[in-house]
């Protein structure tokens, strides 16, 4: 199995993760923040926060490795969403006032741009040779961030917010 057969199958993983998050949920439990037991009274992100995020973040690093625009703006999802954010915005570094600003009212629209983003994604990464993967496309780290390694940590991150959705769900259901 070559690199970018183990990609696709890692991020091939991800939608059902994300369908399973959300499907059959309302707006309600979509905007659901369980509460933090720090004591400060602030709230956790919520199952469309998180998906959304996951999905930016794909979407964004993925663009950005394949030198294209993200579907976000390109496609109109910004507009589909319309979120009380920038239209650029991918959720990094986002706050409880930000978090609370990604509402939607149907699961669908975030599962439909996840599916976007997941089939441009394995366009991409489906013919990708060991060169393609081992160039470096970030010099800002050391050491530099070759594509194979942005890959893995695209699937980790998106992995894991999938997961805390899952399980937000599950303290829903």
């Amino acid at each position: 199995m070559s690199g970018s057969d183990v990609l696709v199958e890692a991020f091939s993983r991800i939608p059902d993760a994300v369908s399973q998050a959300t499907d059959g949920l309302d707006a309600g439990q979509l905007a659901y923040r369980p509460r933090l037991s720090d004591g400060s009274g602030s709230s956790g992100n919520s199952i469309a926060w998180l998906i959304w995020h996951l999905t930016r973040v794909q979407d964004n690093h993925l663009a950005d490795a394949a030198d294209r625009n993200e579907l976000w703006l390109a496609d109109g999802w910004a507009e589909k969403f319309t979120l009380d954010l920038p239209r650029e915005d991918t959720g990094y570094g986002h706050g409880s006032a930000d978090v609370d600003r990604v509402r939607v009212q149907e699961a669908e629209l975030l599962i439909e741009y996840h599916r976007a983003v997941h089939a441009r994604t394995l366009e991409f990464v489906e013919n990708l040779s060991e060169t393609d993967l081992n160039r470096i496309i970030d010099t800002s780290w050391d050491p530099p961030v070759t594509l194979r390694v942005r890959l893995v940590s695209v699937i980790e991150d998106c992995m894991q917010h999938a997961g805390q959705a899952a399980y937000l769900r599950g303290l829903l259901t």
